[in-house]
């Protein structure tokens, strides 16, 4: 007499998953540690590769000298005359510009596997890419006050004082890590680290040059004009230079407070719901 014996069908356990279910969900005490703990983390890999820092301090010293004394006698007849239009503008420039490479690391580090062991352990999915950008707040930082110190050294004597100059670069730091949750969001869906730097320059060039940043508005064609003062790089330009050379904080301040609460909002919810697709 024969017997069957019934097998239970396999099933493919999913070791993350498993993991998951034995932890309840993080809370924001522990997503606040865990973005710390990940930010302390980025630093200490920008202390092992200094040359992330090339382009906070050597971009603001190029571009500052070099729009002074090639734009300078063109646009407002001297350097001087230039530096309390030109300053400002380097600023949001290159503090844009440094945010743009929060994606490019971020892609390379997903491209190296080093999110796959983020996701198998029981933390906050937005410690992984909020924890990299608070760390990236230190090169915003070095950027807007080298640009400022370079501009003292070529005779720009701001006339809000150092109250203003400090509340311009807290001004443009913080929009800096706003509008660096787009370029986020583009580093979780672009398929290079490479693709995400052509991206992020076709986005950020043209918001850059088509602006008030390095000149006068009102001596664009009115098409053009119109769209410079809708820019929100225009926004932050103006702010900062109210905050710097008058030490007033006017309604571009406003705006563009305004305009980095709108992209967080956007963008922040995209970056995450991407990054875990991504994986």
């Amino acid at each position: 007499m024969s017997t069957t014996v019934l097998e239970a069908p396999a099933t493919v356990l999913d070791a993350s998953a498993a993991l998951a279910r034995t932890h309840g969900r993080p809370g924001i005490g522990d997503t606040v540690t865990q973005t710390l703990a990940m930010a302390w983390r980025a630093l200490k890999k920008m202390r092992r590769n200094p040359e992330q820092f090339f382009d906070v301090a050597l971009q603001p010293l190029l571009f500052t000298a070099m729009f002074a004394y090639v734009f300078g006698g063109a646009i407002s007849g001297d350097v001087d005359s230039y530096l309390p239009l030109l300053i400002p503008g380097i600023v949001a420039q290159t503090v844009l510009t440094t945010c743009m490479a929060t994606g490019v690391q971020l892609r390379e580090d997903m491209d190296k596997g080093v999110f796959d062991r983020f996701r198998s352990l029981p933390m906050s999915r937005v410690a992984p890419l909020a924890g990299p950008m608070v760390a990236d707040l230190v090169r915003y930082l070095i950027a807007a006050v080298l640009t400022y110190l370079m501009g003292l050294l070529l005779g720009y004597r701001p006339g809000g004082g150092v109250p203003g100059v400090a509340g311009a670069v807290v001004l443009a730091v913080v929009t800096g890590w706003a509008i660096a949750w787009a370029f986020t969001w583009i580093g979780t869906l672009a398929r290079s680290a490479r693709s995400v730097q052509g991206i992020s320059m076709m986005i950020l060039f043209p918001l850059t040059f088509l602006s008030n940043a390095f000149v006068p508005a009102d001596t664009l064609p009115g098409w053009l004009e119109t769209f410079t003062k809708v820019n929100p790089v225009s926004h932050l330009v103006s702010a900062t230079r109210d905050l710097a050379n008058n030490g007033a904080i006017t309604a571009q301040v406003g705006w563009t407070l305004l305009t980095g609460l709108v992209v967080i909002v956007i963008f922040l919810p995209l970056s995450v719901v991407s990054y875990r697709r991504s994986l």
